[in-house]
């Protein structure tokens, strides 16, 4: 083999490498994504609950589309048989099919099934409403949430001590995982905490889409609920979810959950502080 043969080879090998590199890096990225996909997918479209009534707020989500899909199936089933069974044949006389005035069966059957699915529905749904804005007042750790134009302010109490963090319009641009915007609220995870929610202008909208619950922050009226944090750590961003003004995006905060020592640390720095960050 000669010499210009030898190094051509080796040049087309070195211009092939790079590109191999990048299909191996765009297949392991897309089994990547297709894995976080699928995970999405199995909640319907649904971030990961990081409370336990969260997890609630996801089970009804879920059990509410498993029966919309059963009553498609149902619906869609009933349509096609009659389509393919009874159309008009060929060679026939008939203009219309059999009339028939009225069928008891078939109309007690139209009657009873959707009031038996309403009320099924409308069970589930009250239950889980009633624990998810249920409020036991013995919450450890306890959040007095304020919203206004157009920032939040955050007043923690635990364990006889008390940190505030408010907050400014920020630029939803400039929001990411490793550099929060906005006014952080720290929690412990494992607790259950309270939270009390005050406006002093117009209506917000209380938002963690982690938490999958909203509450709205309305003037004069005192909203609260509880929440218990799972065992997993993490930053999650919150917003406001009802148009306030012109700022109303701008409306950004985090919530970091945190291990219980790292809580009580920072309970301690926060107080010692004066209690305002």
């Amino acid at each position: 083999m000669s010499p210009t043969r030898r190094t051509t080879r080796r040049s087309l090998a070195r211009r092939r490498l790079p590109s191999l590199a990048g299909v191996a890096v765009l297949v392991a990225s897309a089994s990547a994504c297709s894995s976080e996909a699928a995970d999405q997918w199995s909640r319907l479209a649904q971030p990961e609950p990081q409370t336990r009534q969260g997890n609630l707020m996801l089970d009804l989500w879920l059990g509410s589309w498993v029966a919309a899909f059963a009553t498609f199936v149902v619906v869609f089933g009933l349509i096609v048989w009659s389509v393919l069974f009874h159309r008009r044949r060929k060679n026939s006389d008939q203009q219309l099919p059999p009339q028939v005035r009225y069928n008891l069966p078939i109309e007690m059957l139209y009657t009873l099934v959707p009031l038996v699915m309403v009320a099924v529905f409308f069970y589930f749904t009250a239950r889980d409403e009633a624990e998810i804005i249920k409020v036991s007042g013995t919450a450890p750790v306890k959040v007095k949430v304020e919203g206004y134009q157009w920032s939040w302010r955050f007043t923690t109490e635990a364990q006889g001590k008390t940190a505030t963090v408010a907050g400014v319009p920020v630029d939803l641009s400039k929001q990411s995982t490793t550099n929060p915007q906005g006014p952080q609220l720290v929690l412990p995870v494992g607790t259950k905490v309270e939270f009390a929610l005050e406006s002093p202008d117009v209506i917000h909208s209380f938002w963690v889409p982690a938490f999958l619950f909203k509450q709205d922050v309305i003037p004069g009226v005192h909203n609260k609920f509880e929440l218990d944090t799972l065992d997993k750590t993490g930053v999650f961003f919150g917003r406001c979810a009802e148009l306030c003004g012109v700022d109303h995006s701008k409306m950004l905060f985090s919530v970091k959950l945190v291990p219980q020592a790292e809580f009580d640390q920072y309970m301690t720095t926060q107080s010692a502080a004066g209690g305002a960050q």
